[in-house]
């Protein structure tokens, strides 16, 4: 046995199945140990962005890590942009990244870099392995640090010979560090301020919007009258009829303001305070009422849904919520394609249990509201600003969910990011359905010129912002990398070719001209 089998059936023994991988050189050791053990799933990924956005979709989704395989620095760079979104939605991932053999980094060869430098701003835990006797007892250390409350980003720097190299055994799996008990002094704290007659929010994120936890969630609003609200990106809440109903906090600042603008307190379930995504001239970055008081009922390492749970108990709330989102499908629009005729379709021909991946920028505001009132479904958002998210995040949701529908709404500046991820889908053969909104435009930079304060723009300042001349054909793009693909240019059309998708499983592709 040597370190590069250790590693892979250490990571089967601590529960990882599946590895998003983009290898070379140096990780031969660790892609020719892959037929010593077949619990691992290899997905090979034409870009390292697809494979570390599909890590974070796996994540969210199985609630366990999946492993990357990147090679080298550079490897790692090229996915840097998904993991930051990844960070952002305290996904756990165990990335494996290789390097240069221990001896040959004196040369200074060209591809070698500061690994522990590309990794240290998306990464939680890091180890490089220094001899192949110890890389199975590094590999179940990070798999540990992955799967440690909130989740987290756990990056192994595997050196070349220490996967060549002898070594003894694999590893058994570690203890989780679980979600921290959070104190009863704490609960009763909330409780108090529930009680005293000040206008409140509770702020939710993580496992406190689903399940269990949004449940506890909306016995205390039904106690209390407290406003339930969540994060602009919360990572991956529950939508739909039958749920309990969130308010989703805007996302331009003077929106945020005013949404915010009657509240006194708002405590925190495993969330931070709510502030503007960029800084815009005389518009404030700090957006919470002034005077508004927080406190923390659970920070994010902590067991909010236990917590919500004993705060129910506290106020003395009913055994279940009353407030339900009520089903109400929008009518089925005719016409010229528009994002809100693309919505209310989508809306009324997705079946329930749906999980979407969504990077539609501009056209996710009409998307979201009708998606809150139709069949049940799982929210996926694009969480750290990174654009090119959707695609991949699709990939890993769909391998961790193969029983449910994914649908991918992304728009068309950011699917040119990753648009490798369609090859993925298609090898796969994943029950992907994406929906390009295809404007032609990076469109939302198109309102935020104006934001920061940008007066009449020229032509060449215009030139790029545009996606014309020429435009992406994502017919074409789409068939050439393997997935069935088609346009719309009218409602009926785009409703037909939606209803089809949703009636036959595999990939499947539209792009919805609006």
């Amino acid at each position: 046995m040597n370190g590069a089998e250790s590693l892979v059936q250490t990571l089967v023994n601590c529960g990882v199945e599946v590895c998003f991988a983009n290898p070379g050189t140096s990780e031969m050791h660790f892609v020719a140990a892959l037929d010593s053990a077949p619990a691992l799933r290899p997905v090979l990924c034409l870009f390292e962005g697809v494979a570390t956005g599909a890590a974070d979709g796996y994540g969210r989704i199985a609630g366990k890590p999946a492993a990357t395989l990147l090679h080298l620095g550079p490897g790692l760079a090229n996915g840097l942009a998904n993991l930051h979104n990844a960070r952002r939605a305290d996904s756990p991932i165990v990335n494996v990244v290789g390097d240069h053999a221990t001896y040959h980094l004196q040369y200074d060869a060209p591809l070698t870099s500061d690994v522990v430098g590309f990794a240290r701003p998306v990464s939680s835990w890091i180890c490089e392995s220094k001899s192949s006797l110890a890389v199975a007892t590094d590999a179940a250390r990070a798999v540990q640090a992955a799967r440690a409350a909130p989740g987290g980003i756990a990056t192994l720097i595997l050196p070349a010979d220490t996967a060549w190299n002898a070594a003894e055994q694999p590893s058994g799996p570690l203890a989780d560090i679980r979600a921290a008990e959070v104190a009863q002094a704490t609960v009763d704290a909330a409780a108090r301020r529930l009680r005293n007659g000040r206008r409140t929010a509770l702020l939710l994120r993580g496992p406190a919007l689903r399940g269990a936890g949004l449940e506890a969630a909306g016995r205390v609003r039904a106690a209390t009258g407290v406003r339930l609200l969540c994060d602009t990106f919360a990572p991956h809440a529950e939508l739909g009829a039958g749920r309990v109903p969130v308010e989703r906090i805007p996302y331009f600042a003077e929106h945020i303001v005013e949404f915010l603008r009657d509240l006194e307190q708002i405590i925190l379930v495993g969330s931070k305070p709510p502030v503007s995504f960029f800084a815009y001239p005389g518009k404030p970055s700090w957006c919470a009422p002034e005077g508004c008081e927080f406190s923390a009922l659970a920070q994010p390492h902590e067991d909010g849904v236990a917590a919500l749970e004993a705060l129910a108990g506290a106020v003395g709330a009913p055994a279940q919520s009353t407030a339900r989102v009520v089903l109400e499908l929008p009518g089925m629009p005719g016409g010229r394609l528009t994002p809100s005729g693309v919505a209310q379709i989508i809306a009324n021909l997705t079946p329930a249990g749906a999980i979407i991946s969504d990077d539609s920028v501009t056209a996710r505001y009409p998307l979201l509201q009708a998606l809150g009132a139709a069949r049940p479904s799982t929210h996926l958002p694009l969480t750290g600003g990174s654009i090119g998210q959707g695609l991949p995040l699709a990939v890993g949701a769909a391998i961790a969910a193969p029983d449910r529908k994914i649908l991918c709404t992304h728009g068309d500046g950011a699917a040119a990011y990753t648009m490798q991820a369609l090859w993925t889908i298609a090898r796969e053969k994943l029950d992907v359905t994406t929906v390009i909104f295809a404007n032609h435009s990076y469109a939302v930079l198109n309102i935020e010129l104006q934001r920061v304060g940008i007066g009449a723009a020229g032509a060449r300042a215009l030139s790029m912002l545009d996606l014309h001349n020429p435009e992406l054909d994502w017919v074409q793009i789409a068939s050439g990398l393997g997935v069935e693909a088609s346009r719309a240019t009218t409602c009926e059309a785009f409703a037909s070719q939606y209803s089809s998708a949703m009636k036959s499983p595999g990939p499947r592709l539209i792009e919805a001209a609006v």
